[in-house]
């Protein structure tokens, strides 16, 4: 796995255990999803990490993604994600993931 080094410019928001993003588990630190980010919280300042690698399963709820949700969607390889509560989502055998 690797992690870029590329600086997010501009980000106001402070990514916390409540913040409300999701947090995912990465390599030795954790990442917050955010605007189909990965934010990682590095001195005064936050990196974008690279989660390709990384299945990331999203908490359960209760919608479900579709044409008609009403979410918008985003095209993402070979499926579509739906933007969803400021992440993505995409259905994968019976679970969303995180993206």
């Amino acid at each position: 796995m690797s992690t870029t080094h590329a600086v997010h410019d501009g980000h106001t928001h402070v990514h916390g255990p409540d913040c409300g993003h999701p947090a995912v588990e990465h390599d030795d630190h954790v990442d917050y999803l955010h605007d189909g980010h990965a934010h990682r919280s590095h001195s005064d300042h936050y990196d974008e990490c690279d989660l390709d690698d990384v299945h990331v399963i999203a908490h359960p709820h209760d919608h479900q993604h579709g044409p008609d949700c009403g979410h918008d969607t985003v095209e993402h390889g070979d499926h579509v994600d739906y933007l969803h509560d400021g992440h993505r989502h995409a259905p994968h055998d019976g679970h969303y993931d995180e993206h």
